[in-house]
């Protein structure tokens, strides 16, 4: 079943590969409980397919960089990314889209939590296996407030500018 507005995020792990240690987080891949995160905060997340896939690295992804700062001004503490990547790969592709600091990179490696959402999808006939739907949702303290799913492999509702729009 679909998460839908008005649903609490389901509990779950992702993980995320930091760059600086810091106390608590090691260098390297971390894994963190999503509910501890979300915990009274705005968070604006969006999945996606792969990393360094076209549309993944050329629009989607970048335009969340670019409006970063409109989301904060906004109200909104963090913004992921997530996708049915490994960490390493997640950080790597984060720092090759000048999203270290902007958008957290968040790995959902065996697309555990893609499927918890219920917004996993089929790609096994690109060779791609279990992916992630594209979308995107505004989560406040854990409860979802807008969500915006993809239709057909379209890139039309997930873009940050059209949940740039929806954040109150």
């Amino acid at each position: 079943m679909t998460i839908k507005i008005g649903d609490r995020l389901p509990e779950g792990t992702l993980s995320e590969f930091v760059e600086t240690e810091t106390e608590g987080c090691s260098l390297g891949p971390n894994t963190f409980q999503v509910a501890d995160l979300v915990k009274g905060k705005k968070i604006a997340i969006f999945g996606l397919p792969g990393a360094y896939t076209p549309t993944c690295s050329a629009q989607h992804v970048p335009g969340y960089v670019k409006l970063a700062d409109e989301f904060k001004a906004k109200g909104v503490d963090e913004i992921w990314c997530i996708s049915v990547n490994d960490a390493f790969v997640m950080g790597a592709w984060g720092r090759d889209q000048k999203a270290t600091g902007i958008v957290r990179m968040m790995a959902d490696g065996n697309a555990a939590y893609s499927k918890a959402l219920g917004l996993d999808a089929d790609f096994s006939k690109f060779g791609m296996g279990t992916r992630s739907q594209r979308y995107s949702l505004l989560v406040e303290d854990g409860v979802v407030k807008q969500l915006n799913v993809e239709q057909g492999g379209a890139f039309e509702v997930s873009n940050a500018e059209t949940l740039l729009k929806q954040v109150a």
